[in-house]
């Protein structure tokens, strides 16, 4: 099985500077949801910085080896009142990130928390079952 994850090509130019770039990773802002993965003999783990938001701004999907990672931050304030900013750092709105675990991975196997600000996902190393070799009869 390929290791997707830890696949050394990424790493050989600087610290994560064409990582971040490639289709291993999706990513709406590479500013936004900065990522650390661990890996051990038996899983991957994500810490995900998602400040600013609760559990229930966050949407976790696996579609086509995929998992996605959506989040919302509205900005009350707005809403409560219009106010003119003449320095405005702070984000607000929708954010999604994607991460390539391959098609071995079911959701019923990933784990996922939410804590101060991060979210924490643990992914099994799951490995592909090749198909039986199997022979055909001719007549």
């Amino acid at each position: 099985m390929k290791n997707y994850l830890t696949n050394r090509d990424y790493w050989n130019d600087g610290l994560f500077n064409d990582f971040f770039g490639d289709s291993m990773f999706r990513t709406n802002n590479k500013h936004l949801m900065k990522t650390d993965i661990k890996e051990d003999e038996n899983k991957y783990d994500l810490d995900i910085e998602m400040p600013g938001m609760t559990k229930d701004n966050i949407k976790i999907s696996l579609e086509n080896s995929y998992l996605t990672i959506e989040g919302e931050i509205e900005n009350k304030e707005e809403k409560e009142e219009k106010k003119h900013y003449i320095y405005h750092e702070r984000y607000y709105g929708s954010m999604s990130r994607s991460y390539y675990v391959g098609d071995a991975v079911k959701e019923e196997d990933i784990k996922a928390k939410f804590e101060n600000g991060i979210l924490h996902i643990e992914i099994p190393k799951v490995e592909k079952k090749l198909d039986e070799k199997k022979y055909i009869q001719i007549a």
